[in-house]
Protein backbone atom coordinates (compact mmCIF):
# COMPACT_ATOMS: atom_id res chain seq x y z
CA UNK A 1 0.00 0.00 0.00
CA UNK A 2 0.99 3.15 -0.83
CA UNK A 3 1.50 5.77 2.59
CA UNK A 4 3.38 8.61 0.19
CA UNK A 5 4.65 9.84 -2.52
CA UNK A 6 7.39 13.13 -3.27
CA UNK A 7 8.96 14.60 -6.11
CA UNK A 8 11.58 17.05 -6.52
CA UNK A 9 13.70 19.07 -9.28
CA UNK A 10 17.20 20.74 -8.59
CA UNK A 11 18.21 23.11 -10.89
CA UNK A 12 22.26 22.01 -11.29
CA UNK A 13 23.53 25.25 -12.35
CA UNK A 14 22.10 26.79 -8.80
CA UNK A 15 22.90 23.72 -6.98
CA UNK A 16 26.66 23.75 -7.84
CA UNK A 17 27.21 27.43 -7.15
CA UNK A 18 25.41 27.24 -3.92
CA UNK A 19 28.27 24.66 -3.39
CA UNK A 20 30.97 26.50 -4.19
CA UNK A 21 29.50 29.39 -2.04
CA UNK A 22 29.39 26.97 1.18
CA UNK A 23 31.48 23.77 0.87
CA UNK A 24 30.50 22.59 3.97
CA UNK A 25 26.87 22.03 2.87
CA UNK A 26 28.55 18.78 1.35
CA UNK A 27 29.40 17.19 4.59
CA UNK A 28 25.79 18.49 5.56
CA UNK A 29 24.14 16.68 2.85
CA UNK A 30 26.28 13.48 1.91
CA UNK A 31 27.69 10.67 2.84
CA UNK A 32 31.91 10.64 2.41
CA UNK A 33 30.95 7.77 -0.83
CA UNK A 34 28.20 10.71 -1.93
CA UNK A 35 30.74 13.66 -1.98
CA UNK A 36 33.28 11.83 -4.39
CA UNK A 37 30.41 12.29 -7.19
CA UNK A 38 30.10 14.64 -10.04
CA UNK A 39 28.09 18.08 -9.18
CA UNK A 40 25.32 16.52 -11.33
CA UNK A 41 24.63 13.37 -9.62
CA UNK A 42 24.95 15.13 -6.24
CA UNK A 43 22.20 17.36 -7.29
CA UNK A 44 20.00 14.49 -8.64
CA UNK A 45 20.41 12.99 -4.62
CA UNK A 46 19.90 16.29 -3.05
CA UNK A 47 16.44 15.85 -5.27
CA UNK A 48 15.99 12.45 -3.81
CA UNK A 49 16.68 13.04 -0.47
CA UNK A 50 14.35 15.53 -0.88
CA UNK A 51 11.48 13.81 -2.53
CA UNK A 52 11.97 11.17 0.20
CA UNK A 53 11.41 13.67 2.90
CA UNK A 54 8.43 14.42 1.32
CA UNK A 55 7.41 11.20 0.66
CA UNK A 56 8.30 10.47 4.55
CA UNK A 57 5.45 13.39 5.53
CA UNK A 58 8.11 15.94 7.16
CA UNK A 59 11.76 15.80 8.47
CA UNK A 60 11.16 14.93 12.06
CA UNK A 61 14.20 12.75 13.06
CA UNK A 62 15.57 12.68 9.61
CA UNK A 63 19.44 13.12 9.20
CA UNK A 64 20.67 13.71 5.27
CA UNK A 65 23.83 12.04 6.00
CA UNK A 66 21.88 9.11 7.15
CA UNK A 67 20.00 8.88 3.74
CA UNK A 68 22.58 7.45 1.28
CA UNK A 69 21.83 6.91 -2.37
CA UNK A 70 23.77 3.80 -3.54
CA UNK A 71 22.96 1.97 -7.12
CA UNK A 72 22.31 -1.77 -7.32
CA UNK A 73 24.65 -3.72 -9.58
CA UNK A 74 22.51 -2.93 -12.31
CA UNK A 75 22.58 0.78 -11.72
CA UNK A 76 19.21 1.00 -9.95
CA UNK A 77 18.90 3.84 -7.49
CA UNK A 78 18.38 2.91 -4.00
CA UNK A 79 18.50 4.60 -0.83
CA UNK A 80 20.20 3.11 2.04
CA UNK A 81 18.79 4.61 5.59
CA UNK A 82 20.80 4.42 9.03
CA UNK A 83 20.69 5.76 12.50
CA UNK A 84 17.26 7.55 13.35
CA UNK A 85 16.62 8.17 9.59
CA UNK A 86 15.84 4.20 9.56
CA UNK A 87 13.90 4.02 12.97
CA UNK A 88 11.36 7.18 11.12
CA UNK A 89 10.82 4.91 8.09
CA UNK A 90 10.36 1.81 10.20
CA UNK A 91 7.98 3.85 12.69
CA UNK A 92 5.86 4.99 9.79
CA UNK A 93 5.22 1.77 8.97
CA UNK A 94 7.10 1.91 5.51
CA UNK A 95 8.61 -1.72 3.94
CA UNK A 96 9.76 -0.73 0.90
CA UNK A 97 11.12 2.92 -0.55
CA UNK A 98 11.05 3.17 -4.52
CA UNK A 99 13.70 5.92 -6.75
CA UNK A 100 13.63 7.13 -10.03
CA UNK A 101 15.96 10.05 -10.31
CA UNK A 102 17.62 11.72 -13.84
CA UNK A 103 19.17 14.42 -14.94
CA UNK A 104 19.04 16.23 -18.14
CA UNK A 105 19.08 20.01 -19.69
CA UNK A 106 20.34 21.44 -16.48
CA UNK A 107 17.77 20.03 -14.07
CA UNK A 108 17.65 16.69 -11.94
CA UNK A 109 14.80 15.35 -10.97
CA UNK A 110 13.67 12.16 -8.08
CA UNK A 111 10.73 10.41 -7.83
CA UNK A 112 10.05 8.67 -4.57
CA UNK A 113 7.04 6.16 -3.31
CA UNK A 114 7.00 4.95 0.19
CA UNK A 115 5.21 1.59 0.52
CA UNK A 116 4.03 -0.25 3.67
CA UNK A 117 3.17 -3.82 3.56
CA UNK A 118 0.16 -3.47 6.33
CA UNK A 119 -2.94 -2.36 5.44
CA UNK A 120 -4.87 0.44 7.90
CA UNK A 121 -7.96 -0.05 9.80
CA UNK A 122 -10.15 2.94 8.74
CA UNK A 123 -11.34 4.97 12.55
Amino acid sequence: MIVGIGVDLVDIGRFERTIERTPKLLERLFSPAERLLKPRSLAARYAAKEALIKALGGSDGVHWTEIEVTPEASGRPWFTVTGSTADVVAARGITTLHLSMSHDAGLATAYVIAESARLESAQ
